[in-house]
């Protein structure tokens, strides 16, 4: 995804988006932290620059970008939300040590469970846990 704050606008009304300051710098933070922050992260990163941002802002806007499907929720913890701009089909790893999420490419066609092929996949989610090798390389 090749959007800069240029052009974020004009994508969020592409996709039926209101495109008010607030949430052009919600997905633009989105964009340039690829860290899968979670409704908090945003909120931190933001407030200082946005005095009238609120977490009820930031937790309606992603829920907005996830309705009209500009963002994923991630929950690879039971007690943690995250949220992702790419939406393409792909995987996280999350390190236990550090807490880092990782995107991985992931090619379903090479993935066979012949006791789906009968059922219809609305919705799956790929992730791992582990060390990362930095973590281990400490």
């Amino acid at each position: 995804m090749n959007l800069n704050i240029e052009n974020i606008s004009s994508y969020l009304k592409e996709h039926g988006i209101k495109p008010s300051y607030q949430r052009m710098k919600i997905f633009e933070y989105l964009l340039e932290h690829r860290n899968h922050p979670t409704v908090d992260t945003i909120y931190k990163a933001l407030a200082p620059e946005i005095p009238t941002l609120s977490k009820t802002t930031v937790y309606n806007t992603l829920n907005l970008f996830m309705e009209k499907e500009i963002a994923k929720v991630i929950v690879i913890e039971e007690n943690e939300t995250r949220y992702d701009v790419d939406t393409s089909v792909h995987g996280h790893f999350k390190c236990e040590e550090c807490g880092k999420i990782e995107d991985l490419d992931v090619d379903l066609s090479k993935l066979n469970i012949p006791q789906l092929s009968e059922h219809k996949i609305n919705e799956y989610h790929i992730y791992f846990k582990g060390i990362c090798k930095n973590c281990l390389n400490k």
